[in-house]
């Protein structure tokens, strides 16, 4: 059975979606781009700045979700530009640890809002018994 997931410590859904879906222990996260939960408007500035945003929302769905960044077991990471690559992949990895998930990082034409990122992942999170 498919349950939403929802938590207002990440940005609002702007349309028909969801933050994130649990199907059992997974947990398919909608992407995020770099928007502040609590006034719901856009964090600009480089792409350091947008990344820790994006995996601090990240965050907010899956504790929402009963987990946390290291039940990441694959991201995908879209670009405007691949030359942020470096930087993005600095502060990215201060959030996944040593044990970091799989992942896809791909240059885009555009995104959101005109968003240097979005980052959507898979989580598996088993429940409690």
């Amino acid at each position: 059975m498919k349950e939403v997931v929802y938590t207002p410590n990440a940005p609002a859904p702007v349309g028909p979606y969801s933050q994130a879906v649990r199907v059992g222990p997974w947990v398919f996260l909608a992407g995020q781009i770099p928007i502040d939960p609590e006034t719901q408007t856009l964090v600009t500035g480089d792409v350091e700045t947008q990344t820790h945003r994006v995996m601090r929302n990240l965050a907010a769905v899956l504790q929402a979700a009963g987990g946390g960044l290291e039940h990441l077991v694959s991201v995908s990471i879209f670009l405007t530009d691949l030359e942020d690559f470096p930087a993005m992949n600095r502060v990215y990895a201060e959030y996944v640890g040593e044990v970091p998930p799989a992942r896809a990082t791909v240059q885009v034409s555009a995104l959101p809002k005109g968003v240097k990122l979005e980052i959507s992942a898979i989580a598996w999170i088993p429940r409690e018994r």
